[in-house]
């Protein structure tokens, strides 16, 4: 579930580079939100890609 999210905001920020600055700071943020659930998965010891 958490892979899903983190790689929907992913292609989310490279559409947000894609078509505009304004947009481009919120998408953004919504990358950091994904690394972040990225590496919570890592240090509860899942398995980060699956």
């Amino acid at each position: 579930m958490i892979t899903t999210i983190a790689t929907i905001l992913i292609i989310l920020w490279l559409l947000g580079l894609a078509t505009s600055y304004t947009v481009g700071g919120f998408i953004h943020v919504l990358l950091v939100i994904a690394i972040i659930m990225f590496l919570i998965r890592i240090v509860q010891g899942k398995n980060p890609l699956a």
